[in-house]
């Protein structure tokens, strides 16, 4: 068997590792064509991963140009222990102020541990809506998926 075969994460491994707190690389073509890699904080709204940003940002002017895109999330600071994913695709801009709002909760709940309160009039509520009216989402429409995790080489090379 090939160890590209070996390494590579089942569709529910891709989707737990996914959903584990990670930052992303953000890749998209800037003007000049060179890539504009950034890292960013990424969440869910339903089944969608989407990451978050504002609207003047250079990741969301690249994609108006050009929503092609790659997204890396990755882990392991021993070679025995990488893993990671890529996804490449087409990227979308949301402009739904109730989605971008969404994904910031997801945000405020993977990164800062912050779950939503009862009184939703709290200050989180309060910035949450500040800022869906000043960002837009952006959400990953995946043509190809790549995983690795090289804890299933078993310490081997």
């Amino acid at each position: 068997m090939k160890r590209r075969d070996v390494v590579r994460m089942s569709d529910a491994e891709v989707d737990a590792f996914l959903h584990e707190r990670h930052t992303m690389s953000c890749a998209s073509i800037a003007p000049t064509g060179r890539i504009h890699l950034v890292a960013m904080w990424y969440g869910f709204v339903g089944g969608d991963l989407a990451m978050w940003s504002f609207r003047k940002a250079q990741k969301v002017l690249n994609v108006q140009r050009d929503p092609r895109a790659t997204w890396m999330v990755e882990d392991g600071d021993d070679y025995a222990e990488l893993r990671g994913v890529e996804l490449a695709g087409t990227v979308e801009i949301v402009d739904d102020p109730e989605y971008v709002k969404e994904l910031g909760w997801s945000l405020q709940e993977r990164y800062l541990g912050i779950t939503r309160p009862a009184d939703t009039g709290g200050g989180v509520e309060r910035f949450l809506e500040d800022q869906a009216t000043k960002r837009v989402a952006l959400r990953m429409r995946r043509e190809h998926v790549a995983s690795w995790d090289h804890r299933k080489l078993g310490g081997t090379y």
